[in-house]
């Protein structure tokens, strides 16, 4: 019993201690940090953010705290950021200062810094710049990578072929084809889509963004202090790592073992070849670990960012058939039937190409970005942001911009078209995010879903299997991604 009671004693000093710290924390960020809802000690601003809901409730806040304005997850400060004004600002105005990047505690034990997405400093500046270069040099926005594009969706229009016209999910099908574009670029190779380890690296990338944007993740992400001495569902994100990691090893192995310096036949080539190059080098940052997760970014950002556009894409067309008879029209009219789409066709097809953007916008597939960090101490809006701090630019808000947009809340491809009818650039299209961080893959992303969409729009006819109006967009999870939900559909022959 007396033992009892000590152990009684020593937790509630532990907690007294704790809510003491948090509240001096608080003491000392308030006045100099962006107004935001009161915190509570410990559980900070638990009871504004809805578990699960994490966008929806920093969009309301926003209405109350204006475009810029501080939250606590747990004893944590966190910079928001909402509306393209704001986030211009910050990630374009001021790229430097806003350039590091805060890892989400549901990926830090995971990814420990490591790879080009996640890290900081002189780590991120070798692995970015180096993978913008072989990227390059492998095709990216080049002839090369598009001819790959166009040869992936032909074998994909042989799958839709197979179908016959009846109903099928597209989800693997359409992952499998966009991650075949990246597997060229690093193993050198595609894979036949009914290869059992393809499927495998498939299940691992989406179960990835499921579990990220899940209600648990967001949950974890607020309270990692307490939640991490627990099992649970928050902790499946490191699992699926591991197994990505795995398998990357084995691809990596399997170059060592046919690795020819002169002729680099791939991304883990051109990286090993580095390696060897800077043994020597104490501050390199070419290694084993660099490698693997460097080539698992790669991956999620070139598989399911792109493959869930299309599932988006095909979800509108089909809920506005006005819109997919447009595109039909305009692809007969500068294409025909009689050659394969190319990049170059997107100058000739203004209404094509802002249909893409305007699926990428309402797809809203990033909501609230990866979190930057503030890498030095800086004045911003007339507030003191210290070094080191999170920031969440919410990049719905400024996709959603109503003083950007003339149908911010609308499925509406005006809104990248002028009264001509000609295609019309917009600085609050940031599916990519902006500034230094943006997505480092951009171009070829562009790439893939022009041609992915003019191609299998060139052959087929997407037809619901329910009433337009019946087609519900909301996503299944809406933390990390957006996960667009599961139809079924039929691809009928044009």
């Amino acid at each position: 019993m007396e033992w009892d009671g000590t152990l009684i004693l020593l937790l509630a000093v532990f907690i007294s201690c704790c809510l003491l710290i948090s509240s001096k924390m608080q003491q000392l960020h308030k006045g100099r940090l962006p107004p935001g809802p009161t915190p509570l000690p410990l559980i900070g601003n638990f009871l504004q953010i809805k578990s699960g809901e994490t966008l929806k409730s920093l969009l309301k806040l926003h209405k109350k705290y204006g475009p810029v304005f501080t939250v606590y997850l747990g004893s944590r400060p966190v910079l928001v950021l909402c509306g393209h004004q704001a986030v211009k600002e910050a990630l374009i105005d001021k790229a430097e200062e806003f350039c590091g990047r805060s890892t989400k505690p549901t990926l830090e034990r995971a990814v420990e810094g490591y790879g080009v997405a996640f890290s900081n400093g002189e780590r991120w500046k070798q692995l970015r710049r180096f993978s913008v270069t072989v990227l390059k040099s492998f095709g990216m926005g080049k002839k090369s990578i598009e001819e790959r594009i166009q040869e992936e969706v032909q074998f994909l229009l042989e799958e839709f072929r197979k179908t016959e016209g009846k109903p099928i999910e597209p989800t693997y099908v359409l992952s499998r084809a966009v991650s075949n574009i990246i597997c060229s670029i690093v193993f050198g190779e595609r894979f036949d889509y009914e290869d059992e380890e393809f499927q495998a690296l498939m299940r691992i990338i989406y179960n990835f963004f499921f579990e990220m944007s899940s209600t648990w993740s967001q949950l974890y992400d607020m309270f990692p202090t307490f939640l991490k001495y627990f099992a649970g569902p928050h902790t499946r994100v490191y699992d699926i790592v591991s197994d990505a990691l795995r398998f990357i090893a084995k691809r990596v192995k399997k170059n060592q073992e046919t690795l020819d310096s002169n002729f680099p036949r791939d991304f883990i080539d051109c990286f090993l070849i580095q390696m060897e190059k800077e043994k020597g080098n104490p501050l390199s940052e070419f290694n084993d670990k660099n490698l693997g997760h460097t080539i698992f970014n790669l991956f999620f950002a070139g598989t399911e960012t792109v493959s869930s556009t299309l599932r988006y894409g095909f979800l509108f067309l089909m809920k506005y058939p006005e819109v997919q008879a447009k595109v039909h029209e305009e692809i007969d009219r500068v294409i025909g039937h009689n050659r394969i789409p190319n990049s170059e066709d997107r100058r000739q097809m203004p209404y094509t190409y802002a249909v893409i953007h305007e699926v990428q916008r309402v797809g809203d597939l990033a909501p609230m970005s990866a979190a930057h960090m503030v890498t030095r101490d800086i004045e911003f809006r007339g507030y003191f942001i210290p070094k080191g701090m999170e920031v969440c630019p919410v990049l719905s808000s400024v996709l959603h911009d109503p003083t950007m947009f003339k149908s911010p809340n609308v499925f509406n491809p005006e809104n990248f078209l002028d009264e001509n009818g000609c295609f019309k650039k917009n600085d609050a299209f940031v599916p990519f995010s902006a500034g230094k961080r943006n997505c480092l893959g951009e171009s070829m992303a562009r790439m893939e879903l022009f041609l992915f969409f003019t191609t299998i729009l060139q052959s087929f006819q997407l037809k619901p299997l329910v009433p337009p109006e019946d087609l519900d967009p909301t996503p299944l999870e809406n933390g990390f991604l957006n996960v667009p939900p599961f139809y079924h559909l039929s691809f009928i022959p044009r």
